[in-house]
């Protein structure tokens, strides 16, 4: 069986799962979207639009107006590998996401996830 590259899945079908997995954590939407927005610099209308379009993570990630600068700060595994130690630039983006999203169903602190300069 082939694997499936996870740069072209469409991101509109990876986001109600990331929706899911935190609203079962009694969280919401809006704090997947805010950690969205502070990841890549889209906004309620530019995420909107790239979930309309039915856009690749690939071209999630590529359009992206601003990967945020302190990605560097985000450690940790996620499916098993150091976020910090993938090669990929692209993959490494994704992982983010992942993490983020991650932290919050785990309960983590808004500040802590968007790794402020506070924490």
């Amino acid at each position: 069986m082939k694997k499936k590259d996870i740069t072209q899945m469409a991101f509109r079908d990876l986001y109600p799962l990331y929706v899911k997995k935190v609203e079962r954590k009694g969280h919401s939407q809006s704090e997947v979207n805010q950690i969205i927005y502070w990841l890549t610099g889209y906004n309620d209308q530019t995420l909107l639009e790239q979930i309309q379009s039915g856009a690749s993570l690939a071209s999630f990630f590529q359009n992206a107006p601003h990967i945020n600068e302190n990605t560097t700060l985000i450690r940790g595994s996620i499916c098993g590998i150091r976020v910090e130690n993938i090669q990929d630039p692209l993959i490494q983006e994704i992982r983010y996401l992942d993490k983020l999203i991650d932290e919050l169903a785990h309960n983590k602190a808004m500040e802590h996830i968007l790794r402020s300069e506070i924490s």
